[in-house]
């Protein structure tokens, strides 16, 4: 497979492997061009994921099956999605016009896709409203369903801000002091003090799924302080969305993914500790997981909860 070639996403089979262009010190991601090395940590990651994979590939599917079709690209393995789809009891289909499900699949931030032309009598649409998971516009729904103010003015705010890119899951931020001349393309946001209470040192990330936007499960994900801002994380534990957030949260929550049109996704909630108000820093309706450094066993009780949730979304509770 060369540059030149068309790609084809598939979710099944061995094709997925042509995603990657192996190297003697590293891999290279296809799509996005990213140069992924082979070193131990690494190594362990990609090992704690094909545990899950043929884990997650034990799970029954439930009954009766129905077909799902992902446009404009399909999903891959490592997307969350595909696991809870399965147990779900999805197929993949060959064509949209086949499906009874469609999802809007397009790993990107911006992304105005409208559904395909020929669909079947009934068909469920998912996420076909959310076209636009940019940090301004996470802010926007933030305030919209919070109240909360996120962004800030880097010319008039007087303080510690969050400066980092538009674009989703950058990982590239980091704090400047304002007032500052704003770089294009990025984006200035109030610095959430998501410390943990009993240990300054880690910060808490509720990285939260949610399906028909509503709440289904919540990773808490802690990590070093001086490296918030990267997916590397000390802990990581699930919990119920009712034993991380009130009621007012939970419909807050999901006003916010009202904002943005999303029906499958997570989002990552902190809660500031000085005043403990919430605030969502970001959304992601391609989003991977479950984290890498959960346990096996709870990667698969969020499973099955989510594709409990997922099913009865998409075919009804009764089906």
């Amino acid at each position: 497979m060369t540059d030149a070639t068309p790609r084809v996403f598939q979710t099944s089979g061995k094709v997925w492997l042509k995603d990657f262009e192996f190297g003697l010190t590293g891999l290279k991601v296809r799509k996005t061009g990213a140069l992924v090395p082979y070193s131990p940590s690494v190594i362990a990651q990609v090992t704690a994921w094909f545990r899950y994979f043929f884990a997650a590939q034990r799970i029954e599917p439930m009954q009766p099956r129905f077909k799902i079709f992902f446009a404009p690209e399909r999903a891959r393995p490592w997307y969350l999605i595909w696991a809870v789809s399965r147990a779900a009891g999805a197929k993949l289909a060959k064509e949209a016009a086949d499906a009874d499900v469609v999802m809007h699949f397009e790993d990107a931030t911006y992304s105005p896709n409208d559904p395909p032309a020929k669909l079947k009598p009934g068909v469920k649409l998912v996420n076909f409203g959310c076209r636009d998971v940019s940090k301004t516009n996470v802010a926007r729904a933030c305030k919209a369903a919070f109240g909360n103010e996120l962004a800030v003015d880097p010319l008039q705010y007087s303080g510690l801000a969050v400066e980092k890119s538009e674009i989703n899951a950058a990982h590239d931020g980091r704090i400047v002091q304002c007032p500052t001349t704003p770089v294009p393309g990025r984006v200035y946001q109030r610095v959430v003090d998501n410390r943990m209470p009993s240990d300054l040192n880690l910060v808490e990330d509720l990285r939260t799924s949610t399906v028909g936007g509503k709440p289904v499960v919540v990773f808490i994900k802690r990590r070093e302080v001086t490296k918030r801002f990267l997916n590397t994380n000390v802990d990581v534990q699930l919990r119920t969305p009712e034993e991380m957030f009130t009621a007012e949260e939970l419909e807050q929550i999901s006003a916010f993914t009202r904002e943005i049109g999303l029906e499958w996704g997570g989002v990552d909630v902190l809660r500031d500790r000085t005043d403990g108000k919430l605030y969502i820093v970001d959304a992601n309706k391609t989003d991977m997981g479950p984290p890498i450094g959960l346990n096996l066993p709870d990667k698969i009780v969020a499973t099955r909860r989510l594709s409990k949730a997922f099913r009865e979304f998409v075919r009804g509770a009764g089906n």
